[in-house]
């Protein structure tokens, strides 16, 4: 399939006209069961970035009761709904958008994540950029898994949703929406792999969680930071374009369905012990376990010694992360003795911790190999 490169004129856009509301931009709508925005010209044909949208529901597509309703909200708009109420970003870019699925995004499984990362990766052939709406409940899992699958050819990819739903008094998705298509529009945002935009911020989709259950400033980059942020409809960035530290490109093939290995999180707290961890082994066909360890990779001993036993019976790898919102788990934190399939977990957090270990496994990697790929995430 040929590449679908921008020309140089896509880029020029926000420098050269100063002001996108010029009678000469017009524009026509087409809506249709794949919408776009098919013909905006100028004089000079300056032509606009090409975008694609895809739509996977959450919040930023959901409708309540009443305009205060915050919580217990439904799923229930299109991408055309949502995109049919910025009218201003026709001035941004020239968009195609598509319903992936509509879903809540705690609903979303392998089948779902790998159902969009192919439409990501075929839209990356023939778009200058892709966004993508997004629930924030397991968005974080999503950008994860994308950034170390999808080769982006340098496009910006932008992930966006809301924390409200469409019908409160201060829904933030229309907003959101569309600082992510005014991101991925961007000529700075090109070579920065997948982006995550909520709240006029910023970040990298590969270090990005969510942090908080209820305020609009949830995704937060703890220790690594936001690449930018979006005031006043412009695009700030603080750092160059650059890829994260200890990031590895898994290569499936495009139209990839799965199955992806079951690797199962375990919650550590006082008084855990590793009998839970053995009743899901024997009896769920796991093929890998992540611990939200306590601390900087603490467990009582006996629990150490029983996964170890367990580990290298089965020759299963485990990944000791920390259930902490900041900070790692380094080598040094891990048992001294019966280790030879325990792996230290670094920055990540249990769930991105948990795709990781999939995508090795599905490469067939031995222990070996995955402590070499997690080595990379000690910290950066």
């Amino acid at each position: 399939m040929p590449l679908s490169r921008p020309c140089s004129e896509c880029f020029d856009v926000h420098e050269d006209v100063k002001d996108l509301h010029h009678p000469v931009f017009t524009v026509k709508f087409r809506l249709n069961s794949v919408a776009t925005l098919d013909s905006i010209s100028s004089v000079g044909s300056v032509k606009l970035p090409q975008i694609k949208v895809l739509g996977t529901g959450g919040t930023i597509a959901a409708k309540g009761s009443t305009a205060f309703q915050t919580a217990g909200y439904h799923v229930d708009l299109t991408i055309e709904d949502l995109i049919s109420s910025i009218p201003d970003l026709s001035q941004t870019c020239d968009l195609q958008f598509e319903q992936v699925c509509n879903l809540d995004s705690k609903e979303i499984t392998n089948t779902e994540l790998l159902q969009l990362r192919n439409k990501v990766q075929e839209a990356i052939y023939q778009y200058d950029g892709v966004v993508i709406t997004h629930g924030t409940d397991s968005c974080e899992e999503t950008s994860f898994f994308l950034d170390s699958t999808i080769d982006t050819l340098g496009k910006p990819v932008v992930i966006c949703g809301s924390m409200r739903p469409s019908t409160s008094v201060s829904a933030d998705g229309p907003s959101n929406l569309y600082q992510a298509c005014v991101v991925a529009s961007h000529k700075a945002s090109w070579g920065r792999g997948i982006l995550v935009t909520l709240n006029d911020k910023i970040g990298s989709g590969y270090y990005i969680s969510k942090t908080d259950a209820n305020s609009l400033d949830t995704f937060k980059s703890l220790g690594s930071g936001y690449l930018g942020n979006f005031v006043n409809g412009e695009v700030h960035y603080y750092f160059p374009p650059q890829r994260p530290t200890g990031l590895r490109y898994f290569q499936l093939p495009l139209g990839f369905a799965g199955p992806l290995s079951n690797v199962m999180i375990f919650y550590a707290h006082q008084g855990f012990t590793a009998d839970i961890v053995k009743l899901a082994v024997a009896n769920m066909n796991v093929h890998g376990i992540v611990i939200a360890t306590m601390g900087s990779g603490s467990l009582p001993d006996a629990s150490n010694a029983a996964l170890g036993d367990l580990s290298a019976q089965k020759h299963l790898p485990i990944i000791y992360c920390k259930r902490s919102t900041d900070g790692m788990v380094p080598i040094g934190s891990m048992p001294k003795s019966n280790n030879s399939f325990l792996v230290a977990g670094g920055y990540l957090n249990p769930q991105k911790a948990r795709i990781l270990l999939q995508l090795c496994l599905h490469e067939n990697m031995d222990i070996r190999l995955i402590r070499r790929v997690f080595s990379g995430v000690y910290g950066g």
